[in-house]
């Protein structure tokens, strides 16, 4: 192939690289379109919203946080949103934060920015967000991104008002508003929410001060520690509909099986659940079969799913207020447990017990872990598969038992799927368990299919028994207890499914 010359490359356009995206756009340009399409529309029907009962929970997160940091101005951004491919963007989701403190949740409100502005007896909190355009602007036929034609109407500043109880605000006042007693008022901002946001705070600042941010960050990771009443009913029903979810895979491992890429056909069949139910998956479904289930985060999911071999599935909804469970059981996929499955399973299962049984307000957070493990070490030690005796190898100074469950047995759960992670370790691991608390249960079993530390009959079988956990007065409630965990209690619940 010859080079192109001089004479054959095309000058360089003066056109912006980043206004190029859309010269494909045939929108219309004309006086007399515009004038046009603003015109003769019917009057909007007003919404009939009404205040929503997050919202009283809310204000009190907020009054929270209001205490802790009192006479600083608090900058709390849902975030932007964000380009997946060239001029196409991610489905919106607020940064937990901002949901938690305001009580919206889906893809609501793009670039919103929640400020708590200091007063003499705690903060007033005001939302600023960009209202419904009227049919007369630009935005509202020709903005790809916010405007009405394109993506629906956006709420107006009453709307919000009434569902909030916040007092809200155009977007466009957001600058002045950060910027008032600059130098006199500290101003913190969250801390990797929205980086517009946050270069305007270190513009008026004037100076970085992460060290201040991140105590924000802190806080509001802290505050999700303890869950409200509103907060576990959420749960409730993010693990109910995951428990359908699970129930929906089961009914799919013939088709799963038929097809070459079959793990593909559990994800897709659980992801169907969750946009029905909920406003999505709470994170990416692992949906590992045989080997596959050896690799803590397998989400590729691109594997065959073979009779006689196990499938875990670690899955959550996500309901439409952004909490998500977080679930995983482990499915023959036949139906039945081979001995050596079984085996396998139940000791998972027993060390998943042992946290159980442990778990009540005073405990530490790192003993449910503890409980766990010493549990795999004593059944790793009777297979014969440690190089030395159990009570040694829970010791710091072994941990050999680790090289078949490397991960952590419980972390907290809400909002995030890993939810409050920028707690403090005294706050977090080291801290005692308390009513309200919701967090998993989760320990594992992995023998990859290249271990050679272990007999060659082991070698491909992954294990995790997953539930989620409230924190009662005087114990925990198991919340996800509906789907069966006993080996025979699940044999028996895939028959049922299969008739």
């Amino acid at each position: 192939m010859s080079e192109p010359t001089s004479e054959s490359i095309p000058e360089t356009s003066e056109q912006e690289l980043a206004e190029r995206g859309s010269n494909r756009s045939q929108r219309p340009q004309s006086q007399a379109f515009r004038e046009f399409v603003g015109a003769d529309w019917a009057p909007r029907t007003e919404p009939d919203v009404t205040r929503e009962p997050v919202a009283d929970h809310a204000a009190r997160r907020r009054d929270a946080i209001s205490a802790a940091f009192a006479g600083e101005r608090l900058v709390v951004p849902a975030g932007p949103l964000k380009v997946r491919s060239n001029d196409t963007d991610y489905r919106f989701r607020p940064h937990s934060a901002f949901a938690h403190l305001t009580g919206l949740g889906t893809d609501e409100e793009p670039d919103a920015v929640l400020v708590l502005h200091p007063e003499e007896s705690g903060h007033e909190a005001v939302l600023y967000f960009r209202p419904l355009a009227a049919r007369d602007t630009e935005e509202f036929y020709a903005d790809a991104r916010y405007g009405e034609f394109w993506v629906g109407a956006r709420p107006t500043l009453a709307e919000l008002e009434t569902r909030t109880g916040l007092r809200c605000a155009h977007i466009d006042e957001l600058p002045d508003a950060l910027a008032k007693d600059a130098g006199q008022v500290l101003l913190r901002v969250v801390p990797g929410s929205d980086a517009e946001v946050e270069a305007l705070v270190e513009k008026i600042r004037g100076t970085s001060a992460e060290e201040a941010d991140a105590a924000l960050a802190e806080a509001l990771s802290e505050l999700r520690l303890i869950k409200d009443s509103w907060e576990v009913e959420q749960l409730r029903a993010a693990v109910a509909a995951s428990a359908e979810g699970f129930a929906d895979i089961v009914r799919s491992l013939p088709a799963a099986v038929a097809h070459p890429r079959g793990e593909r056909v559990i994800e897709g069949v659980f992801g169907a659940k969750a946009r029905e139910e909920g406003n999505g998956i709470g994170y990416d479904t692992i949906a590992a079969a045989g080997d596959h289930a050896t690799t803590l985060h397998w989400i590729r999911n691109d594997g065959v799913v073979r009779a006689g071999e196990l499938v875990l599935v670690d899955a959550g909804v996500e309901v439409d207020s952004l909490y998500t469970a977080d679930i995983t059981r482990t499915l023959p996929v036949d139906g039945t447990f081979t001995d050596l499955q079984r085996t396998i399973y139940t000791a998972v299962l027993d060390a998943a017990d042992a946290a159980f049984a442990v778990a009540r307000p005073g405990l530490k957070f790192r003993d449910l872990h503890t409980a766990a493990l010493e549990v795999l070490a004593e059944r790793l030690e009777q297979w014969g598969l440690l190089p030395v005796e159990a009570s040694v190898a829970v010791t710091p100074q072994g941990q050999q038992h680790r090289r078949w469950m490397p991960h952590g047995t419980s972390h907290h759960l809400g909002l995030d799927v890993h939810d409050c992670a920028q707690a403090r370790r005294e706050m977090y691991l080291d801290a005692e368990l308390a009513p309200g608390m919701v967090f998993t249960i989760e320990p594992g079993l992995y023998f990859k299919a290249d271990d050679l530390a272990v007999p060659e009959a082991y070698r491909g079988i992954g294990v995790r028994i997953e539930d989620d956990v409230l924190v009662t007065a005087d114990g925990v409630e198991n919340l996800s207890a509906a789907l069966p965990r006993r080996p025979e209690d699940v044999e028996a619940w895939m028959a049922s499914l299969a008739r």
